[in-house]
């Protein structure tokens, strides 16, 4: 299907156009025909398939119809990060080119709060940002979200898997009735809690599946380097010496990792910089800038980066540790092979990560091809033996508590210390302290004892509420010989005038003298 097929406004279609959009993609021709009629539409589908022009081209159809008729609606996209927001919103502004009067603007964390705030005053039709930025304008009435018409929620899944789930839910809360707006919701997997949601918070959306989020083998050669943790690096060194990449993006499970990996390539002569959730904004920013102005060789990244980021032509995808997520594999190596073109994903497993290959090779019902390097004495590792701890990267990302110190004060009065707690004692303290010795003992006098009388010793000393009754049955007198113990009488048959007889004296037997309770104290 082409776009033209759509029946779309002129300047929409000016927009698409300048994009270098011809065809439809299979996601753009399933929803687009059903969301430009102002349904609501729940879809999955698979990263890189096209969801973004689905919406932007749905709002921007939305409002170049409304306004012909003397409305201003406004829309408003959530994605859970910031890169993914950026990109949303540059692409949405291409889109847009064919209608001047239409402002696209970003609210992000990590910037000036003031200069978005001027944006807001200018005015704003469609708003695109993360969920917390957006709460903070909502909450301060910079954002009316009672005038939203359209909403859009992009990769859900992933939102409430990074704890997003109540904001989204506030802000649901904040706008129209359901019945007054559209909504779109658009995730890799329809989970139960992304289904809730729609169920809540949309109007009888339209659900469509499409294709699960697989790996195109003809798309994307997947290789696969059995290694240690000692000759990793060193492998891939080889690796980029032998794919000779004309960009790379490789991928580490920790930021620390990260950092390590950045410093070695940076020393042995590669531009590359770090992408690290924990990084100031303007700093994740400016990197990824870089790489796509190829100011830049090449990105070390965490998974933070895996989902949403678009780079142009990125030829190769390294995996420097195999990730510890399954779906986490499919992201990465979805950043190579866009639109139709090819790539190549190169995964290193060690002993650490191993583990996961088994469930990643599950997901994607393949097994990946191993390969085995011929050797790696062509490269020489110019960071061998070098400690890497850069300071620049680690700034603001490394815990206030680290090598267990307490943080000092602001005033440089000394470590911050917490309260100190009562010593209250408890049953379990008391229980113990029977078995904890009440004297200092003569460690000499019991190296001197045998064991029999040791373990005599203990037990009288520590074990005295454990002592028998016999054991502590109060001595008789000497002169007193202790008594006997009478016979017992052996039973014999009772017959029935002994059984009367009985009776008669027990009848005329005098009673007991009842001796007086003695009265208890506090008592009147």
């Amino acid at each position: 299907m082409k776009f033209q097929e759509l029946n779309l406004h002129p300047e929409v279609l000016a927009g698409i156009e300048k994009a270098g959009f011809a065809d439809c993609t299979d996601v753009q021709s399933k929803v687009c025909p059903i969301s430009i009629q102002g349904r609501d539409v729940m879809a999955r589908s698979k990263t890189g398939s096209g969801k973004t022009a689905v919406f932007v081209i749905t709002i921007l159809e939305k409002i170049a119809r409304e306004r012909a008729e003397g409305r201003h609606p406004k829309a408003m996209i959530v994605s859970p990060t910031r890169e993914l927001a950026l990109q949303i919103a540059s692409d949405a502004e291409i889109l847009s080119s064919g209608m001047s009067d239409v402002r696209v603007e970003c609210f992000y964390g990590g910037v000036g709060y003031d200069k978005q705030k001027k944006a807001l005053s200018e005015g704003v039709d469609i708003y695109v940002g993360t969920p917390g930025r957006l709460l903070d304008f909502m909450n301060s009435n910079g954002i009316l979200f009672s005038t939203i018409s359209m909403f859009v929620v992009d990769e859900a899944d992933r939102m409430f898997d990074m704890g997003f789930y109540p904001d989204i839910q506030r802000m649901f809360a904040a706008l129209p009735d359901k019945t007054k707006r559209q909504t779109m919701m658009f995730s890799a997997t329809l989970s139960t809690k992304v289904r809730n949601l729609a169920w809540n918070y949309m109007n009888n959306p339209e659900e469509i599946e499409l294709e699960p989020e697989e790996i195109t083998v003809n798309a994307i050669v997947q290789e696969l380097y059995h290694t240690t943790r000692h000759d990793k690096f060193k492998l891939l060194l080889h690796l980029l010496k032998k794919e000779n990449p004309s960009s790379v993006l490789i991928f580490a499970n920790t930021k620390y990792m990260t950092v390590d990996v950045s410093e070695r390539l940076k020393l042995n002569g590669y531009n590359v910089a770090c992408l690290m959730g924990d990084m100031p904004q303007e700093k994740r920013q400016k990197a990824l800038e870089r790489m796509r102005d190829n100011k830049i060789w090449g990105l070390v990244a965490t998974d933070v980066a895996a989902r949403g980021l678009q780079i142009d032509d990125l030829p190769l995808v390294i995996n420097y540790d195999i990730p510890e997520d399954f779906e986490s594999y499919v992201h990465r190596i979805g950043r190579t092979a866009r639109a139709g073109k090819n790539g190549k994903a190169i995964t290193l497993a060690d002993e650490e990560y191993v583990w996961g290959l088994e469930a990643i090779e599950n997901y994607i019902q393949m097994k990946i091809p191993v390969m085995w390097a011929d050797s790696t004495d062509d490269v020489e590792d110019l960071s061998a033996g070098k400690k890497i701890y850069n300071k620049e990267h680690l700034a603001g990302v490394t815990s206030t508590y680290s090598h267990g110190k307490r943080p000092a004060r602001p005033n440089g009065r000394g470590p911050v210390r917490s309260p100190k707690r009562a010593n209250v004692s408890k049953v379990a303290d008391k229980r113990r302290s029977s078995y904890v010795r009440k004297d200092a003992i003569d460690d000499a006098k019991l190296s001197r004892m045998s064991q029999d009388e040791r373990l005599a010793y203990y037990r009288k000393e520590f074990f005295a509420e454990e002592k028998r009754d016999d054991e502590i049955r109060k001595p008789q007198p000497a002169n007193k010989a202790p008594a006997s113990k009478k016979p017992r009488p052996q039973s014999r048959p009772c017959s029935a005038a002994s059984s009367q007889r009985d009776k008669v004296q027990v009848g005329n037997s005098k009673p007991a003298k009842v001796q007086p309770k003695p009265a208890q104290k506090g008592l009147k």
